[in-house]
């Protein structure tokens, strides 16, 4: 499933709780779909963490690394 259709379906099922209320069933798609949101957003995150540099005032680049 594309990240779109995720946060699409998310989106539907936040504004039917908000009138109608959820079954179980649509309770725990919900948790799922938003887990999947949220996994992604930190792969992101740290794809983008892995590739940026550190540029020093001698012109020189330093890859960043992990905080230990």
């Amino acid at each position: 499933m594309d990240i779109n259709e995720v946060i699409a379906r998310i989106n539907v099922l936040a504004k039917k709780a908000k009138t109608e209320g959820l079954t179980p069933e649509e309770t725990a798609e919900r948790d799922k779909l938003r887990r999947i949101y949220i996994d992604n957003v930190k792969a992101n995150l740290i794809g983008q963490l892995d590739n940026t540099y550190l540029l020093r005032p001698d012109g020189s680049k330093e890859k960043l690394k992990p905080k230990q």
